[in-house]
């Protein structure tokens, strides 16, 4: 904390997996450091934006509920993303909306109800001292988070914002096309790579007309995905970088889509990427739900994403 932060919530119970989230570490992968950074970039983005924070400002990643947060202060905040079943004094607190919090008052997260991942943001943004330049939180690599150790959110833990104006202006809600019913079977894009070639004509019909299911073997560093055993006929490879979104396919021929906290680099042959918005769709699937893959072509993909960041003067 410094003479311009003030103690914002105090933890009165800690859910499963609480980590403080900024847009991520960059340029540092050379030393095998991941990106962390929001699962779901899309509820993290609506949430900052809503409490009128810039892109960037670190907001906290609730991961199942469990969740109950004590304000020590008049705060402005935001909630996105998944409905963990939020509620302020006992209230239901709907979601994908700004709203007053006021000393003493109790913002609670139960658990899910639609979607995995929900995003608090405050307004002036939560305030943390950055790791390599970012405070996103990475629990296995010691880094970041709201005391710089990669610390996931304890009971009596205490949170620092940054002292900011009531929001008054500007948009209270997201509009409805920005609300995603993430019970809906999603369709994930996926670009092709450069080793899917050496899949099989089989493996790759699979691979893009098939129902996969979410596996229960999954969390913040990449989401297993099962279903028909695809089968790659290449050479051995060489280990190489690994970016976000990334489908590896081991042995057992079931996919691996690779998130924030993935590995740098790894040697399973890939059958793409995901795209960050697919990548942030599929980070809010809980065990058992139905995905599709399906393939796109990389000027679509980043015309979408162009006009997902503009949306917040990104």
């Amino acid at each position: 904390m410094n003479e311009y932060t003030v103690i914002g919530f105090r933890v009165e119970q800690a859910g499963p997996l609480a980590l403080l989230q900024d847009a991520g570490r960059f340029g540092v992968r050379r030393l095998g450091v991941t990106q962390g950074g929001p699962a779901d970039l899309h509820a993290w983005s609506w949430a900052n934006r809503l409490a009128g924070n810039a892109w960037g400002a670190a907001a906290l990643e609730i991961t199942f509920g469990g969740l109950t947060l004590v304000a020590e202060r008049d705060l402005v905040l935001a909630v996105a993303g998944a409905d963990l079943g939020a509620s302020l004094d006992g209230q239901p607190l709907p979601i994908w909306q700004r709203f007053p919090c006021g000393k003493g008052q109790r913002l609670s997260f139960a658990s899910p109800v639609n979607g995995l991942r929900a995003y608090l943001a405050v307004a002036g943004g939560f305030h943390a001292n950055a790791v390599l330049g970012s405070v996103a939180c990475v629990v296995r690599e010691g880094l970041g988070g709201f005391d710089g150790r990669g610390s996931k959110l304890a009971q009596g833990d205490r949170l620092t914002v940054m002292p900011a104006a009531p929001a008054g202006g500007g948009l209270r809600q997201a509009p409805a096309e920005a609300r995603i019913d993430y019970r809906v079977p999603a369709a994930l894009s996926l670009l092709p790579g450069a080793q899917i070639g050496e899949f099989t004509g089989r493996s790759l019909f699979r691979a893009f007309n098939a129902t996969w299911r979410v596996d229960d073997r999954a969390d913040r560093m990449g989401v297993r995905l099962t279903g028909p055993k695809l089968e790659f006929r290449g050479d051995s490879l060489i280990s190489e970088g690994i970016g976000l979104g990334a489908v590896q396919v081991p042995p057992d021929g079931q996919p691996i889509a690779l998130l924030n906290d993935r590995q740098t680099i790894g040697g399973y042959p890939r059958l793409g990427a995901l795209t960050p918005l697919a990548a942030s769709r599929l980070a809010q699937c809980l065990p058992g739900q139905a995905i599709r893959l399906a393939p796109d072509t990389p000027e679509r993909a980043l015309a979408a994403y162009r006009r997902f960041r503009a949306v917040f003067g990104a």
